[in-house]
């Protein structure tokens, strides 16, 4: 296990974190710390109680919480990344607690509890040899996380629609090859980047495990305690751009995000430039916006050079030129494993153009149940998907090679098969417009001409009262 602390200052609440490591249960020959400092004036030191495997890491480039977390993860030689915070004293339990699930598998992120409380006057010394946080710390007085409360709503995140919600910080640990895989924190986003990361990783597959055995205390009460609605307001422009499933954050029609909701792939090999246009205007132009439309075909094999009317890839050039400076579409020879960070992911025929309410419907169809895959069986025997990431995420972490996802996400997740009506409904009728008979004049007296129609109006209104 590799603990990861980064600390920018806050040396004295720093020697409290390293004393109640030093006194952990869990076995001090594989466990390492690593104090990054991000640019601390005074630089840190390392005080007298602290694990036999501390060492000092200095971020030499970029600055940030982020930033440092990524710098101790590339300098760990644990097989555990443990992120902690430098102003968190954990209990004595709070490593092995964490660190007991990583045995039964390797795809799992397991989050630590915290309580918030006012730094009394206690030394290194009196932590390390407390038998429990309460002997030192005021429990009683202490301010709840609601990362707890919201465990004990969702019976341990088994009933969670986005368990990701609660890995926020400061303590998690998962396997390093999983913390590289997803990129590790994204030095660009100053408020949020747990949240962000966490998404990131619910996306890859994880499975998100809570342990109540590892407490620990929070020196100080969070910025969100002092001033709440400021602390919302500066996180919701980088979780809005980031988290397509916060779909409260993208209220505003028209929009463009950083990281789309869906994700539209057609394979155009073979097909006029024609039906592509035809499909692509069809993506881009229903009632869900929020899409990037990934055309999928040997691009790279185009030879920018030549572009003659007898070329054999004319339709092909043509819809590169016709598509190459549009943000939301995108060429690639081949479709990726999955559409990490996006949520969902669609599949369809070419020439199957989607209706306005396509996948509005797949979408709301699919988190009624978390569905992981709805297939819709075409009516002429071709099929049309809405996958969920972090189902494929998970099949590509359990699967060997060359098994059948579908097989292994229908296990996790689900696989469901409907008729596609309800997804492509057949075009409305006008109602039928009854035009009314002209009224005929009485039998016994004579039609009226137009003229003698105007002249008796006029003499009406000419009339006195």
């Amino acid at each position: 296990m590799s603990v990861v602390i980064p600390a920018h200052g806050g040396q004295d609440r720093l020697d409290l974190t390293l004393a109640a490591l030093a006194a952990q249960t869990y076995p001090g020959h594989l466990l390492e710390v690593l104090v990054v400092d991000d640019g601390s004036e005074p630089p840190i030191r390392l005080p007298e109680i602290r694990p036999a495997g501390t060492r000092v890491v200095r971020v030499r480039d970029g600055w940030g919480i982020s930033n440092a977390v990524n710098t101790g993860a590339k300098a760990a030689d644990g097989e555990i990344i443990q992120r902690l915070d430098a102003d968190m004293v954990a209990c004595r339990e709070h490593i092995e607690a964490l660190a007991r699930w990583h045995h039964e598998t390797d795809y799992l992120v397991t989050i630590g509890m915290k309580k918030f409380v006012e730094a009394p006057p206690v030394t290194p010394s009196q932590v390390f040899q407390a038998g429990g946080l309460g002997e030192v710390f005021d429990l009683a007085g202490a301010v709840s996380s609601s990362t707890e409360a919201t465990i004990a709503k969702t019976d341990g995140l088994r009933k969670s629609r986005n368990p990701y919600h609660v890995c926020t910080g400061p303590t998690f640990a998962l396997h390093r090859e999983v913390f590289h895989a997803v990129g590790g924190l994204d030095p660009t986003v100053v408020r949020g980047e747990d949240t962000e990361f966490s998404y990131r990783l619910a996306m890859h597959g994880v499975v998100f495990v809570p342990d109540m055995e590892a407490q620990a205390v929070h020196l100080g009460l969070p910025a969100q305690h002092r001033d709440r609605e400021r602390a919302v307001r500066a996180v919701e422009p980088y979780l809005a751009h980031r988290i397509p499933l916060r779909r409260d954050l993208r209220k505003e029609r028209g929009r463009r995000w950083l990281v789309p909701y869906v994700e539209i792939v057609l394979d155009v090999t073979d097909t006029s430039e024609a039906v592509v246009r035809q499909a692509v205007s069809a993506a881009l132009d229903g009632k869900l916006q929020d899409v990037v439309v990934t055309l999928v075909g040997p691009w790279s094999r185009l030879d920018p050079r030549r572009f003659g009317l007898s070329d054999p890839c004319f339709e092909l050039r043509l819809m590169r030129d016709l598509f190459a400076h549009d943000e939301r579409i995108r060429l690639i020879d081949e479709a990726a494993p999955t559409p990490a960070p996006t949520p969902f992911r669609y599949r369809g025929p070419v020439d199957v153009p989607l209706h306005r309410a396509t996948l509005e419907r797949m979408i709301e169809s699919v988190q009624k149940d978390l569905t992981g895959v709805l297939v819709v069986d075409l009516p002429d025997g071709r099929t049309a998907r809405l996958e969920r990431t972090s189902a494929l995420g998970r099949a590509a972490l359990l699967a060997g090679a060359g098994a059948d996802l579908d097989a292994v996400i229908d296990t996790t997740h689900g696989v469901r098969h409907e008729p596609p009506d309800r997804f492509w409904p057949a075009p409305t009728q006008p109602d039928p417009v009854t035009i009314p008979a002209p009224v005929k004049a009485p039998a016994d007296s004579p039609a009226e001409t137009p003229e003698k129609t105007l002249l008796r109006r006029l003499k009406s209104a000419l009339r006195p009262n």
